[in-house]
């Protein structure tokens, strides 16, 4: 108990003095989180959009795809990205194989299904509650995407959180792609595990208590959003 104890305090020492190995870690995670979010939802939001609202042939395979990617294991993700990357792999010559890109590339493969399977549904009901009014102003659905993505943007923020979190709770796919190099691609989830490891307990506990803090962050956040969504609703 007492190494414990020791432990704890160790770490929020380390926490109140912004200690610089835990800044430029939380640092680091926070922009290859944000990047890999960032990246998702450039592809996903249209994505989700077309697959509520068009119809082509393939459509049922794809939001099956989409459904299905959504629980796609990091680990496997990550070993499936290592072998594209690596020398021998067909993207090995642009070097990205333990660097922070590679490891925002691993997030966004994951985020990307989650965002794009939230905006299909949020699209597909606003599409179901305006679509009436919106064919009299001449607007087709894929015109609408648009204007249906902004009516939905407090669902879709929700969505991006839900992306962060699982980005920067995520430590299979970024240990095998990234490598956990020191100051280079040694992220939060990486390095806490590494440090428990070793039996470094307070770097670790830190970590983990900045971890915890941004989850919270993240469903206050949320929670706030959709709170400020429906007084908007009833006023």
């Amino acid at each position: 108990m007492d190494d414990l104890a020791a432990a704890g305090l160790r770490a929020l020492d380390l926490l109140l003095s912004l200690d610089p190995a835990l800044v430029e870690i939380v640092g680091r995670s926070l922009y290859v989180s944000l990047t890999a979010v960032a990246l998702a939802a450039v592809f996903g939001l249209p994505l989700g959009a077309v697959l509520a609202l068009a119809r082509f042939p393939g459509r049922r395979a794809l939001l099956v795809t989409v459904n299905a990617l959504m629980g796609l294991p990091p680990v496997v993700a990550g070993l499936v990205l290592y072998l594209l990357l690596s020398r021998s792999g067909p993207f090995g010559v642009f070097g990205l194989l333990f660097t922070p890109t590679a490891m925002i590339i691993a997030q966004a493969v994951l985020v990307m299904p989650i965002i794009a399977a939230l905006t299909r549904q949020t699209v597909h009901d606003l599409w179901g509650e305006y679509r009436e009014q919106l064919h009299s102003l001449g607007a087709t659905p894929l015109r609408a995407v648009p204007t249906l993505l902004w009516d939905g943007r407090v669902a879709l923020f929700t969505a991006l959180l839900a992306g962060f979190g699982r980005a920067s709770a995520e430590v299979g796919a970024v240990m095998i792609v990234g490598g956990n190099i020191d100051h280079v691609t040694r992220v939060m989830t990486t390095t806490i595990a590494l440090e428990t490891a070793r039996g470094d307990l307070p770097l670790a506990l830190a970590l983990g208590i900045v971890l915890l803090l941004m989850a919270l962050a993240v469903n206050a956040a949320a929670f706030l959003a959709q709170e400020r969504a429906a007084r908007s609703q009833n006023a």
